[in-house]
């Protein structure tokens, strides 16, 4: 059987989602009360075309949380991240100075974080990571919630290619 490490994460906090509730929630009665009611929505209230932009945003915002994903997958081959629907790198093994796993605290938020100690750092919760070095010095990190299960399987690989420089 061939190591392999497949992990799928996606935003399931429950504040984010009850915060999303709420602003869908006053923009939802917003449209309502203005449009059906024909009542204006607060003391100061937008006019029809921008509350109904507004809300398209809110809800183009929440549908984008909806299908986020952050796909890791790590093989004989290398290091698959996809990061749906902005990104997916492929990095082999050759490519690779470094890579461990690490608690990196706080980064300053979930999501794509860019110019972080680490790189760039794609995650959607937690603070634990694969922290990768590239021959062409850059670096990223990738988030996971099973860093034991990614230890186990870096550690698998070293010894399969037995090169502590690569893995």
């Amino acid at each position: 059987m061939k190591p392999t490490f497949k992990e799928t994460q996606r935003f399931s906090q429950w504040w984010i989602w009850l915060i999303f509730l709420a602003i869908v929630s006053f923009t939802g009665f917003g449209v309502y009360k203005q449009l059906v009611l024909k009542e204006p929505f607060g003391n100061n209230p937008m006019s029809n075309i921008g509350l109904l932009i507004f809300s398209g945003f809110i809800l183009a915002i929440i549908i984008l949380f909806l299908v986020m994903r952050l796909k890791t997958e790590i093989n004989e081959q290398g290091i698959t991240m996809h990061f749906r629907p902005f990104t997916k790198k492929q990095i082999a093994w050759k490519e690779i100075v470094n890579a461990k796993v690490l608690d990196y605290g706080f980064v300053g938020g979930w999501g794509i974080r860019l110019w972080t100690n680490y790189g760039t750092v794609y995650n959607t919760k937690g603070s634990k990571g694969l922290a990768l070095e590239l021959k062409d010095g850059k670096k990223l990190l990738i988030g996971t919630q099973n860093p034991e299960k990614l230890e186990e399987i870096l550690n698998t690989l070293d010894k399969l290619f037995n090169n502590h420089s690569q893995v």
